[in-house]
């Protein structure tokens, strides 16, 4: 099983880059930029990612986030985590990033886009990866600031290919954020939302209704209502679950907890992402094997999971018809070779 994990064709779907941050290069990018850290090594910080709830991660979250100063440490950042996923046969990425995370601090937005655009591209051209790019707004903080992030990302309209909204989600409902979310799609552009992660199911429902949400982010939390479920199978709207990141932030007590199975009998378009992977745990292919093992998933789980990303990523219907048909050369591949010889190794796709 480990080996069909790693090399069916993958496509992200809910990654914050920020999130993406070993502590490796946190210190190698403080060190370079003069930023002492309140950890005496990479170990102590690792020590610190045990959290008790989404505060708690994001408290040290955006602390991390403050190394980051130029462009080319924005480069780093997402080419670190593209060199990563690549071998792991991730195709496709839909990256989110947190502009006001850099702004209040004074970081242009032009700045931290241009870097990650920049090394999305060079992936794209040495890896044959896609990608799209997703700026997030910041819930704790007010509308009218995610307006002003929104004016400041208007000149970079065709690098987005659409908007979202994550961080604290209890307290602060989409419906805050009607308005802006009014803006974003009068200027053509496609919405996503974190809903039904600590937050109740109502938020679902704002973010489907308000926001006209073309994906819920997370929204495990959906399945607490019956009406909510039914209307999102009928129209097939994607959660993308993060299963290590559910569990570590204690939405689920244990992996074998996760409704990840049971939302995908009811028939609903769930996919499996890595949100924050340097402090969950894992990228893809570790969501993947732990979200396995614990539920038992079959490879036909596995199969709909990554077809489901694919069918509900921001790509042309054309690159996505491309991808779901590497997904099945894999899949016959694999029992071709499996049935001629019982055990089977197959090499990842290297994107050529």
């Amino acid at each position: 099983m480990k080996s069909f994990l790693e090399g069916i064709p993958k496509c992200e779907l809910h990654l914050h880059i920020e999130g993406s941050l070993e502590p490796d290069l946190m210190f190698e990018i403080a060190d370079r930029n003069g930023i002492e850290l309140p950890y005496a090594n990479v170990e102590a910080v690792r020590k610190a990612y045990q959290f008790t709830n989404l505060q708690s991660f994001l408290d040290i979250y955006y602390a991390g986030a403050n190394v980051l100063q130029d462009e080319q440490d924005f480069y780093d950042l997402t080419w670190e985590y593209l060199d990563r996923v690549y071998r792991q046969n991730v195709r496709h990425v839909e990256i989110f990033f947190d502009p006001q995370t850099h702004t209040e601090r004074g970081i242009p937005f032009e700045m931290v886009i241009t870097g990650i655009r920049q090394a999305l591209r060079d992936a794209r051209d040495q890896f044959g990866m896609t990608y799209k790019i997703i700026p997030n707004f910041l819930r704790h903080l007010s509308a009218e600031s995610a307006m002003q992030t929104f004016e400041q990302a208007l000149p970079f309209r065709n690098w987005i290919a659409g908007f979202g909204l994550d961080s604290s989600e209890v307290g602060h409902p989409p419906s805050k954020f009607k308005d802006v979310f009014d803006r974003v799609r009068a200027e053509g552009f496609l919405t996503v939302a974190h809903a039904g992660e600590e937050g109740p199911p109502e938020y679902i429902w704002e973010a489907l209704n308000l926001l006209k949400a073309s994906r819920i982010d997370h929204g495990v939390r959906s399945q607490e209502d019956a009406q909510l479920v039914a209307y999102l199978k009928e129209h097939q709207i994607a959660l993308t679950v993060c299963p290590l990141s559910n569990v570590k932030l204690k939405v689920f007590d244990r992996m074998e907890d996760h409704n990840l199975k049971k939302l995908l009998d009811l028939g609903l378009r769930v996919t499996v992402n890595s949100d924050d992977p340097a402090y969950f745990g894992g990228y893809m292919l570790e969501n993947f094997m732990a979200v396995q093992q614990a539920l038992n998933l079959k490879e036909k789980d596995i199969v709909t999971l990554v077809k489901n990303s694919f069918q509900a990523s921001f790509l042309s219907e054309d690159d996505t018809d491309c991808y779901l048909a590497e997904v099945d050369a894999f899949v016959a591949n694999w029992e071709r070779i499996s049935d001629a010889k019982g055990v089977v190794q197959i090499p990842m796709d290297d994107g050529e």
